[in-house]
């Protein structure tokens, strides 16, 4: 081989792997500021490192390069069969839980059979902020549109092209970080619609915090990438708002349901196992018309999972950064929250909605009526343990976080049993930790 040809190889093989990884090495990545945009990373590598211990598990402190997708090597289309003693094992969990939980549970550990299990699989569950994976999902697919075989063109407009939250973006009460690279100020607000920032920040606000307007904001970018093709880029605000103000309401409920749901459609994941109906603010719903209504099942979720490990979320580039942007460098709540997850890295979005009977009132996640807690989780553990986690609850009058530590521990117990004599010995009972904040 000559030396030209040499570099040549060496040059694609480090395109390849960049792009195509397939093995371990905000949510995003500490170190990802120069490649996105997102201020708030740049607080987060400034920390002294008590501050940074105390801010975010050993496990979420991992770079860009940490980021891989799982399955790239042995990419799937469909599910695994149930492993029967996979399934013993995660029926043996819930004796005592309530008959609403649902689960589904894909261990992908390198160097072993796939295996899989669920329970109560096609039950319909209010999807809540999960939902906002099919946001993004649709995001990526528009930018996919725009710039079909050139994705560091559609990773630079999303670092370049700022946007204004005009009325998408009201109301919420979750806040977003506010953090000033020149003066290292450091704030949490509610979103307005005067608010402005790139689009990577807006998705990573969306993820990071679970911000509603943030969501609907990011889901109407998608809109306008599929409306406006190539003129997309030098959209302006006004120009915006004027689409939106002639365009008929049927014409935009259709549009904004087809374009959050196709993805789904097209990877496989039908109607009645996921899709999302509302825009997530009362701002974005009066200009952009609900349709269908929203559900999700743990089965329709973890085929998104999977289809993101294989690369097949819009494609290889678009579900590594989707990826990069669900490893929890936020705070780590409900399913993350467990102890047992502190040193592995975990990919993240939780999602609640609750309600209260008429004449009645109910506390916080403690819905009388309704009581949703749903959580997916990737998670990767340093011994090489690499599994995916689809939980969904509508437990009554009772706050789940804590549950659904306590099933993150028994779960990550069960995947990494290795050699025990009585499979019964894999089954903990799960750590006591504090109560986690909520989104």
């Amino acid at each position: 081989m000559t030396l030209r040809n040499l570099r040549i190889f060496l040059f694609l093989g480090i395109i390849a792997a960049v792009v195509y990884p397939s093995f371990p090495a905000g949510s995003y990545p500490i170190d990802g500021f120069d490649n996105t945009g997102i201020a708030r990373l740049v607080r987060l590598t400034k920390m002294d490192s008590a501050t940074l211990v105390r801010t975010i598990p050993y496990g979420g402190r991992h770079g860009l390069e940490y980021v891989r997708l799982n399955l790239m090597g042995n990419p799937i289309d469909s599910l695994p069969t149930v492993d029967s003693e996979l399934q013993r094992e995660i029926e043996r969990i819930f004796p005592n839980m309530h008959p609403s939980y649902s689960v589904a549970v894909f261990d992908m550990t390198p160097g072993r059979p796939y295996r899989y299990a669920e329970r109560n699989p096609t039950a319909g569950y209010q999807p809540g902020s999960v939902g906002k994976l099919a946001v993004v999902t649709a995001f990526f697919c528009e930018l996919e549109n725009l710039y079909p075989t050139e994705p560091e063109k559609r990773w630079e407009l999303m670092r370049t092209k700022v946007v204004k939250a005009g009325p998408f973006g009201v109301y919420d009460h979750h806040t977003i970080p506010l953090y000033d690279t020149d003066t290292e100020r450091y704030a949490r607000k509610r979103v307005d619609p005067s608010d402005e920032f790139n689009l990577y920040e807006w998705v990573d606000h969306m993820l990071s915090v679970s911000n509603n307007g943030a969501a609907s904001i990011v889901w109407r970018e998608a809109l306008l990438m599929r409306v406006f093709g190539d003129r997309y880029p030098a959209l302006e605000f006004d120009e915006m708002m004027a689409y939106f103000k002639e365009t008929p309401r049927d014409s935009l409920r259709n549009l904004g349901e087809d374009i959050v749901n196709g993805p789904l459609r097209d990877m496989g994941i039908s109607g009645d196992e996921w899709r999302l109906g509302t825009m997530f603010t009362r701002g974005a719903s009066a200009i952009v018309p609900p349709k269908g209504g929203s559900i999700g099942t743990v089965r329709g979720l973890m085929k998104w999972l999977a289809a993101l490990e294989s690369g097949r979320v819009v494609d290889a580039p678009s579900s590594l950064e989707i990826k990069r942007l669900m490893y929890m460098t936020d705070r780590r709540i409900r399913y993350a929250h467990a102890p047992a997850l502190d040193s592995a890295g975990v990919y993240f979005k939780s999602g609640s909605l609750y309600g209260c009977k008429p004449g009645t009132s109910c506390a916080k996640y403690k819905g009388n009526r309704m009581n949703y807690m749903n959580s997916v989780a990737i998670v990767e553990q340093p011994d090489g343990s690499r599994y995916m986690v689809a939980l969904m609850s509508n437990v009554l009058g009772r706050n789940s976080a804590y549950d659904h530590q306590v099933l993150a521990t028994r779960i990550d117990k069960v995947v990494r049993r290795t050699n025990a004599a009585d499979p019964r010995e894999s089954i903990g009972t799960g750590e006591d930790s504090n109560e986690s904040g909520n989104d």
